[in-house]
């Protein structure tokens, strides 16, 4: 037999063995989802907007959904009962971080939100000799992680929050009557003095600006990814020890059946309301809630408002040339957190 032939039927084996496996092994009752081929599993139904794309999925397979990446099995919560029950009632269980394969080849003491780029092992646990990374590349990322331990706190801060203000201002570029309510809240209760700390208690539309921004532009649209520590029932389903567990939050601020007009920036449907974005009311939750909820949360809360109500009360904005409003693009990027695609670009002019 020709060498290179038997090579490559050698490497085959392990592939062979996974479909054999995943052919014959009694499944648990997972939560429904679609169609998964062998091996491969719903990789080919992935995409860059993956938080549209799981969103129409959940209309198909339900508010608790799972799919297959290889052998990985992820869950996805996309309603506000299915999300207070990862991020509430089973927290104690589903409270785990993940972690790629290619983390603790790095540092095994590694427990942050982002530390390095999936490698095959982290979907085909089988093959993760073949699949080991690099010394090399093992080498660079260490150094590079030296650095991004000390930035994470700092850039989880600015980061999201210069995100969230760029949202909210494009959405006031863009309605107009809004911009005005804001403007005559802010020189009614603050007149011609600088926006301070000790003012956003007393300005419930510049709060409901802040919350109606968030329910639209969650800086975290899937949350971050948490891991099953053990297997456990949530909503009549099994989810296995090692899931990797997301909540949805892009689409549950988007559902309909919760908010009425939901693609439609509308703060008025905050005002006098209980709905709070502080980890209690699960139909807006953009922070997260329980043992994993972020703890930028305080800072942004404070950070978002105040840059906001600085930028309206001092500052006159136009757009560039003779650019309309309406012509403004609001589609979005999605890596980890939700950016604009095409960044705003505004003029000011200092208000008297």
């Amino acid at each position: 037999m020709d060498l290179k032939v038997f090579f490559s039927l050698l490497l085959l084996i392990p592939f062979f063995y996974l479909y054999f496996k995943h052919i014959f092994s009694k499944n648990p009752p997972l939560p429904p989802g679609p169609f998964a081929w062998p091996i491969v599993g719903n990789f080919f139904q992935m995409g860059r907007q993956l938080h549209s794309i799981l969103a129409n999925l959940a209309r198909i397979h339900g508010p608790l959904m799972s799919l297959r990446f290889g052998n990985q099995i992820t869950i996805i919560a996309s309603s506000p009962d299915a999300a207070r029950e990862v991020l509430k009632t089973h927290d104690r269980d589903l409270s785990g971080r993940y972690i790629g394969n290619a983390v603790p080849l790095i540092n095994p003491k590694l427990n942050i939100a982002f530390g390095a780029s999936p490698e095959c092992s982290d979907y085909w646990r089988g093959l993760r000799v073949i699949c080991k990374t690099d010394l090399f590349s093992a080498k660079v990322l260490e150094s590079q992680n030296h650095i991004r331990e000390k930035k994470d706190l700092l850039i989880a801060g600015t980061d999201s929050s210069s995100m969230v203000t760029e949202w909210a201002m494009a959405e006031l570029m863009r309605n107009q009557d809004v911009l005005h309510k804001l403007r005559d809240e802010l020189k009614r209760e603050i007149g011609t003095e600088m926006v301070k700390e000790s003012h956003l208690a007393h300005l419930p539309y510049l709060e409901a600006c802040v919350k109606e921004t968030l329910r639209l532009y969650p800086p975290g649209p899937l949350l971050l990814p948490r891991r099953a520590l053990k297997t456990c029932q949530v909503m009549g389903y099994t989810i296995p020890k090692d899931s990797k567990i997301l909540v949805n939050m892009w689409a549950i601020g988007r559902d309909p059946s919760i908010f009425n007009d939901p693609l439609r920036f509308k703060p008025e449907r905050f005002l006098d309301s209980c709905l709070d974005f502080k980890g209690t009311n699960f139909a807006n939750t953009p922070f997260g809630a329980g043992r994993r909820v972020c703890p930028g949360q305080p800072l942004a809360t404070k950070q978002v408002p105040l840059i906001l109500a600085t930028l309206v009360h001092s500052f006159d904005w136009f757009l560039p040339g003779s650019m309309k409003s309406t012509e403004l693009d609001m589609n979005d990027h999605f890596a980890i957190t939700l950016k604009k695609k095409q960044p705003l670009q505004l003029i000011p002019k200092g208000r008297k």
